[in-house]
């Protein structure tokens, strides 16, 4: 498809360069063993790094894997998935590609699904979320995934954004989707995973439809340019907007994240705690540990104990490297570590946030030696920048750019700052688009031009480059609110507060917090009936209306209740200022 947008700033031709053919074979890349052990080399060696014309995840990552077999005659472990109530599967990748092959007849030929339609997953981490991501891909849909924190009017603007013909979930949000579905004229099958239930009419049941399907299904052969994913990325003055990435973007450009983010082989067992509504789960938990033929392993829980978390490493040996926000490594360090002393031969890589320097000594010290290495993308790439094993780390900084990636400090023309000078982070797109970029934010052509500035896609994050080429990261270069992982627009705070007949007008901005890093903040001017109301009383009543109407972790933490919000001359309430105060920027 050509995208007006891409026509108008030269971003086209450009894309289209990066989807050549390449001499060495796709299995050559997910066979390549070689040591990680000299960052130089691994620079020159990708500098020419492309994707091929043609890329199916599923046929090409996840059958190969699946026709490796081991000396038993089964192909290596793909997933291995438990709970809380001491529930196991495991899943080889034969398992996978047969049960994908399965779930990709049911959805083209009972559900009346076509190539490019869009299907929307929201499900909790169960074995059914990578099954039904793989058929997608082998089908050649445009899969999106959501957290089962979505609310109703969450849910209708995806549906309705997305244009999606079809969505799967189950008993966590399946009265959700059902409130607001009537209103979505597009989706034409709703499937159900779980117990059928009268209660639910017009649902298809996904274990009655896989009981009756087979596994005779020809992968579409999708080209590399092709749409294969939407990631809906939080906005500062408007709704979520649509991320889209194609099938060489995610499913080849993650290479970049398995080869040099994870370092793992076939033989690794991979934690990540991410939810699979957020782009960390396709950085970790599927795209590039299967790239690797890695095993994913997966823990399903409503919620996040620092203790039960390192008893599972402790009870299952095999993980050899996890993936944890520092907003939960922060929780893990208070706990005593010296009770696991296998701890330091795992590799602990955290992504969501800055890593701060006494975060790195508190685990050193807990484990005996252990290093926690950092990894820094966005939904819009794969992975940019990290710490690695072969390099010195410097405590705060963010590392160096990842092999194959071209990051500079630029100003906000796209001109290369000097080092040493605070800028924004630039990743080059000329004269080649790198791979790993999205496409386009579907929809939106205006914001999709604004991010793009000279040679450079602007990331909207403030950094520092020093004389050794690391990142020193500043801060968001916009009033995107960065907490504990999730990435919240003030917007949708402030639309869903002022929804409240107590709320006259509000804003909302980061506040710094010790465990989260950074919390939800809103300054609220109270209509004239709530002034004499209650303070702490009123504050929790807008806390659960937010939860109530949005996903609840975009409720503010912090709440003031305040006479006037600062102003331009034009009326827009200048957020900065706020945000300053609160950071002690003043």
């Amino acid at each position: 498809m050509v995208h007006r947008c891409f026509q108008r700033c030269g971003i086209l031709s450009v894309l289209r360069s990066s989807f050549k053919c390449r001499k060495q074979s796709i299995t050559s890349f997910l066979v390549d063993n070689e040591p990680f052990d000299n960052y130089e080399e691994h620079r020159r060696k990708m500098q020419n790094f492309g994707v091929p014309q043609y890329f199916n995840f599923a046929r090409d990552v996840v059958d190969f894997w699946g026709s490796q077999q081991s000396p038993k005659g089964a192909s290596s472990p793909a997933l291995w998935w438990i709970d809380d109530e001491g529930r196991e599967k495991k899943f080889n990748f034969q398992q996978i590609s047969s049960l994908s092959k399965r779930l990709a007849n049911v959805l083209i030929n009972h559900c009346g699904l076509q190539r490019g339609d869009t299907l929307i997953v929201i499900l909790p981490r169960i074995p059914e979320w990578w099954i039904i991501y793989i058929a997608a891909i082998r089908a050649g849909l445009v899969v999106s995934s959501g957290t089962t924190q979505l609310r109703p009017k969450d849910i209708e603007l995806r549906l309705k954004s997305s244009r999606a013909k079809c969505i799967i979930t189950d008993s966590s949000s399946v009265q959700n989707v059902e409130q607001v579905v009537n209103l979505c004229e597009g989706v034409q099958s709703k499937i159900y995973i779980g117990q059928k239930s009268d209660t639910l009419p017009g649902w298809k049941n996904y274990e009655e439809l896989m009981g009756k399907s087979t596994e005779e299904f020809e992968t579409v052969n999708s080209r590399s340019d092709e749409p294969m994913t939407l990631y809906f990325t939080s906005g500062t003055t408007g709704a979520p907007k649509m991320a889209e990435h194609t099938h060489g973007s995610l499913g080849f450009g993650h290479y970049i994240t398995a080869r040099y983010m994870l370092d793992v082989s076939h033989n690794d067992v991979v934690w990540n705690i991410s939810d699979t509504g957020w782009a960390k789960a396709g950085y970790s938990s599927l795209f590039a540990t299967w790239l690797r033929g890695a095993c994913v392993f997966a823990h399903q829980t409503n919620k996040f104990d620092a203790g039960a978390f390192l008893e599972i490493l402790d009870r299952i040996r095999d993980i050899s490297c996890f993936c944890v926000p520092p907003t939960a490594l922060r929780l893990i360090v208070k706990e005593n570590l010296s009770k696991y002393a296998h701890l330091r031969n795992i590799k602990c890589l955290s992504a969501g946030e800055p890593v701060n320097p006494e975060l790195l000594e508190e685990w050193q010290e807990g484990t005996g030696g252990g290093t926690v290495y950092e990894a820094y993308g966005q939904s819009e790439t794969v992975f940019l920048c990290g710490t690695y094993p072969c390099i010195k780390i410097k405590p705060g900084s963010m590392g160096k750019a990842a092999p194959g990636i071209d990051l500079e400090i630029v100003d906000e023309e796209g001109n290369i700052l000097p080092n040493n000078v605070e800028g924004n982070v630039g990743l080059r797109v000329k004269p080649h688009q790198p791979v790993g970029l999205f496409t386009r934010y579907v929809d939106d052509e205006k914001r999709t031009l604004s991010v793009f500035q000279g040679d450079f896609y602007m990331t909207g994050d403030k950094a520092i480059r020093d004389d050794e080429d690391y990142f020193w990261f500043v801060g968001r270069a916009d009033d995107i609110i960065l907490t504990a992982g999730y990435r919240i627009g003030p917007f949708e705070v402030e639309s869903a507060l002022i929804e409240h007949p107590a709320v006259l007008e509000s804003a909302v901005v980061s506040s710094p917090d010790a465990v989260r890093g950074e919390v939800v903040k809103a300054f609220v001017i109270r209509t004239e009936n709530y002034k004499t109301r209650n303070e702490d009383e009123l504050k929790k009543e807008l806390q659960e209306h937010v939860k109530s109407i949005t996903a609840p972790y975009k409720y503010p933490r912090k709440i003031d209740f305040v006479e006037e919000l600062p102003k331009t001359v034009s009326g827009k309430i200048r957020r900065v200022e706020l945000r300053n105060r609160e950071w002690g920027r003043e």
